[in-house]
């Protein structure tokens, strides 16, 4: 299990076949995992109207949960309400989506998840022209002095994450780089 492997987050996307066509799971196996691990549950919502799943998923045990600026207008009140039940929240933009939706936004969220592949399918190709987004956000948070995580998630193995790394990413969602993998352990350190 990837808990014994030395993971430090376990990242869970949850698609609803609107925002992105698969659809994954629910708010039930986000319960399930915090009933069975320790490890600290980012739940990544890839689902429109996010505002209406908050709550659910909060109860389900969430630590932090992401939503994508992309699917709602409300971006300010759903940070809001995700600190307000005492939680970690976080924003998420897509490759094509510009880097600028988010920068109001910083100052309010604890993490901006940066997709490096387009939403929705695992083993995908890393998009070499998301790491001068990386680096922008990066620019902002360290000019205002903010303790605001960069997460992306796509395509990451060793080498794609030195580069993030690089550019300023201080957080890594790479599923199918360590459950491919034979030995998750040293997967999951050559991130590091």
């Amino acid at each position: 299990d990837v808990q014994s492997a030395g993971a430090d987050w376990l990242h869970l996307d949850v698609m609803d076949g609107a925002f992105v066509p698969p659809i994954t799971f629910g708010d039930n196996i986000v319960k399930v995992a915090k009933a069975n691990s320790d490890l600290f549950l980012d739940v990544h919502l890839m689902v429109d109207e996010p505002e209406h799943k908050i709550d659910s998923f909060h109860k389900a045990g969430s630590d932090r949960i992401t939503f994508h600026v992309e699917a709602t207008h409300h971006a300010h009140r759903i940070l809001g309400k995700i600190h307000d039940l005492g939680i970690q929240n976080g924003i998420a933009i897509n490759p094509a989506t510009p880097v600028s939706m988010v920068e109001a936004l910083l100052e309010i969220t604890d993490l901006v998840l940066i997709m490096t592949v387009n939403p929705g399918w695992g083993g995908q190709s890393f998009i070499e022209s998301c790491l001068p987004k990386i680096e922008q956000v990066a620019h902002w948070i360290n000019k205002r002095g903010l303790p605001t995580l960069i997460e992306v998630d796509g395509g990451i193995t060793s080498e794609t994450a030195k580069r993030c790394r690089n550019a300023g990413a201080t957080a890594f969602v790479a599923g199918s780089y360590i459950f491919g993998s034979s030995d998750r352990k040293k997967a999951i350190e050559t991130l590091r």
